[in-house]
């Protein structure tokens, strides 16, 4: 079965955060009752962290950022329902994990309590293969599930996230995921068909289920998103494509990077989808696709029926007739180095501040973006770099993917990453982008939700209200309002 991936090595069990509120008494010898369950130390403690580049640092120094006072690993739908009514009952905070594959803290649990760990719960149950719809177990990982549908039913998904080895399809949907191959199959909300839903009072729903349904709001895409705040997904019916027959590849260099992106709005506003659209800013397209600094990498590559990829690589080619073309040698490098993640421990255990940023805004906003982020971040006392790349294109907007990193004394690097990041998402929110494209929120960026919401929070927190009115559920994230207290961070 497969597990979890450690981010970089957890030095020691201690936490930074004052010590949670004590189990009630009996507590936990109840929910070994409903399914198996670990207080171990070092359990505990590796599974109360994700990808947060920020707790990276922490665990260098032997800590998490709190620690669930014990692990609940359910293999069922009624075991989950069992965990949550018991946390229901006795007012004890719940923290949903998958893979642990985020990178904004979404997982960590803030008031400690149990940690509900929802790997065990693997494998496709039933594939409908003439529908194209697949239902999975929130637990399953991303190469299990694309590995049995291609050899076995001649089916993809199309989500490659950069996560992909590591995360689950459970954590593709609550924090609303985007794939690489995003513009030819869209974002995770796209693909989803239906799901199942344990409430916070251990109730189950199911959503969805018809295609282009009318009748009433749409409760999938209410719970997508949801980061665990609102219920815990255990199975989700997802949308398949036969596996595409044909692929091209092609690669150009432009002068700008302004220039390059009115190339890619050009391509999306004439219907043109290439799975991958993805142009890098000089210092990225230096650093990784083999430029020399002044001029900008698109990488482009569609796949699909034959007639439908010509036409696209028509389109893009026309588009791009002023650029320089590069060949097709420089996908073949990306895709087998897109996934690789060793450069974030190697910089972290070096001291550095090195993180991402990724957003989403109409294209008449992104060139002030683009602009006003990187003048934002570069400001920020000991940055070293700030650089871009449009990784996921659509008809009215683009998601731009910021790389920043700093080199702070060792005393500073928890404040210079909350300047950077405070610096650069409210640049964003400034200019007209959203908080984030496929991240997610989590407690990292929970600080900037009312800003980026507005009005509409407090109908959110309604919704959380209504559905989890003990506020059990991941409760000190969305920038919702927890009956636990104040988060201590940052």
């Amino acid at each position: 079965m497969t597990r979890p991936t450690e981010p970089i090595e957890l030095l020691g069990t201690d936490h930074r955060l004052a010590a949670a509120a004590p189990l009630p008494d009996r507590f936990v010898a109840a929910l070994a009752s409903a399914c198996a369950t670990t207080t171990d130390l070092a359990a505990t403690a590796d599974a109360s962290r994700d990808w947060w580049p920020l707790s990276m640092h922490w665990a260098l120094q032997g800590q998490v950022l709190q620690r669930a006072a014990v692990v609940a690993s359910p293999t069922s739908v009624d075991e989950v329902a069992a965990v949550l009514r018991a946390c229901h009952e006795h007012r004890v905070p719940v923290t949903p994990a998958g893979g642990r594959s985020g990178v904004v803290g979404a997982s960590v649990p803030v008031f400690g309590g149990v940690l509900l760990d929802l790997t065990a719960m693997q494998g496709i149950v039933a594939v409908d293969a003439v529908s194209g719809l697949v239902e999975v177990w929130a637990g399953t990982f991303g190469p299990d599930l694309e590995r049995e549908l291609r050899a076995e039913q001649g089916l993809t998904v199309g989500h490659f996230p950069q996560s992909f080895d590591i995360a689950t399809v459970g954590g593709w949907v609550a924090c609303r995921g985007a794939g690489q191959y995003s513009t030819r199959y869209g974002k995770i909300e796209q693909m989803v068909a239906g799901l199942e839903v344990v409430m916070a009072d251990g109730s189950v729903v199911r959503t969805g289920g018809h295609p282009a349904g009318a009748q009433g709001p749409d409760l999938t895409q209410l719970f997508l998103g949801s980061e665990g705040t609102l219920g815990v997904i255990t199975r989700v019916w997802l949308k398949a494509h036969p596996v595409p027959p044909h692929e091209r590849r092609a690669a150009y260099a432009f002068a700008t990077f302004e220039d390059g992106l009115e190339a890619c709005r050009r391509i999306l506003r004439r219907g043109a989808t290439p799975a991958v659209l993805r142009l890098y800013d000089a210092p990225e397209s230096q650093r990784g696709q083999g430029g020399d600094g002044s001029y900008c990498v698109l990488l482009v590559l569609d796949e699909g029926d034959a007639h439908l990829v010509d036409a696209v690589m028509a389109v893009v080619a026309e588009e791009c007739a002023g650029a320089r073309d590069l060949g097709d040698e420089l996908l073949e490098k990306w895709l087998h180095h897109r996934n690789d993640t060793s450069a974030l421990q190697a910089l972290t255990r070096k001291g550095f501040v090195v993180d991402t940023l990724e957003i989403a805004a109409p294209w008449a906003a992104l060139p002030r973006i683009f602009d006003d982020v990187r003048t934002a971040m570069m400001a920020v006392p000991h940055a070293r770099a700030a650089t871009c790349h449009l990784s996921h294109s659509y008809l009215d907007g683009a998601c731009l993917y910021f790389t920043f990193a700093a080199t702070p004394p060792a005393d500073e690097v928890e404040a210079t990453y909350v300047a950077l990041w405070d610096a650069g998402s409210r640049a964003v929110l400034a200019a007209g982008g959203n908080l984030s494209h496929h991240h997610g929120v989590g407690l990292n960026r929970s600080r900037f939700v009312a800003e980026a919401l507005g009005s509409s929070l407090p109908v959110v927190q309604s919704v959380k209200d209504a559905l989890d009115p003990h506020g059990v559920l991941n409760p000190g994230k969305m920038g919702l309002r927890s009956p636990f207290g104040e988060v201590a961070w940052p």
